[in-house]
């Protein structure tokens, strides 16, 4: 783990473990990624950024649970889910989509397959 992602979870490093159970996935189901430490969010791209890891709230603090991430990932069209915390559209068709995880389990198939598809679409973008 490099030093940047480290200082990344300085404030929660309770959360470490889930984000690095998140970029095995996505290093051992996508392939080549680019992955950017950055102050308040870690980027994962391929032409272009197609998912985010950030300890930002999506939620009220009663309804969050002490230790998780938040996966962003953008698409083409919204997803309907009770798993998607937020979502919006920033831009005509593109569906910017927060999911809030707090344990290792939750880095699933279904979390995974959007993740997937949020990096074909974003591979295809001009």
């Amino acid at each position: 783990m490099n030093q940047d992602t480290l200082l990344f979870f300085d404030k929660m490093p309770e959360a470490l473990p889930l984000y690095e159970a998140f970029e095995q996935k996505v290093l051992s189901e996508i392939g080549s990624v680019n992955i950017k430490v950055q102050k308040t969010q870690i980027s994962f791209s391929n032409k272009h950024n197609f998912a985010f890891v950030s300890l930002l709230p999506v939620r009220k603090k009663k309804e969050r649970p002490e230790v998780y991430i938040v996966v962003t990932f953008g698409l083409d069209h919204q997803v309907i889910s009770p798993r998607i915390d937020a979502a919006s559209e920033p831009y005509p068709n593109r569906f910017t989509h927060h999911v809030l995880i707090s344990e290792e389990a939750e880095i699933d198939e279904e979390l995974m397959g959007w993740v997937k598809e949020a990096a074909v679409f974003s591979a295809g973008k001009r």
